[in-house]
């Protein structure tokens, strides 16, 4: 139904369907996208296409690229991160993002709001709350 030739829908005729039932679609640039599962290893998308799907507020991401995989223990989200945070706890590491969004709210410091952040296993919010 929808493979590859002459046969299928015009891309710029598809997005306008979806624009009218109310779907925004927009492409993203990535250099990397890495996915955990559950038993460590991770899955590191180089280059991937990322297409956004935003439909009535819900976003929906496709990841299309091949995979290579690692150990998170190895480097993990660290790599990906800037080397300023040699943050060690929690078990997938804490983003700088959450660490200032808690640290924002709370008027904690960066490393109270990363502790914190480690405690609560990276729940944003316990975090706000530990810290209040």
């Amino acid at each position: 139904m929808f493979g590859g030739g002459g046969g299928g829908l015009d891309p710029r005729k598809m997005k306008q369907m979806m624009k009218q039932m109310g779907i925004d679609v927009d492409e993203l640039d990535a250099e990397e996208v890495v996915i955990t599962k559950n038993d460590g290893e991770q899955l590191v998308f180089d280059d991937p296409d990322i297409t956004v799907m935003d439909a009535r507020g819900q976003q929906t991401y496709q990841v299309v690229g091949e995979p290579s995989t690692r150990e998170a223990e190895a480097g993990g989200a660290s790599a990906v991160e800037s080397g300023d945070n040699a943050s060690e706890g929690g078990d997938a590491g804490i983003p700088d993002e959450d660490v200032e969004i808690v640290a924002g709210r709370t008027g904690a410091s960066e490393d109270e709001a990363r502790e914190a952040l480690e405690a609560t296993g990276g729940d944003l919010a316990a975090a706000v709350e530990r810290l209040e």
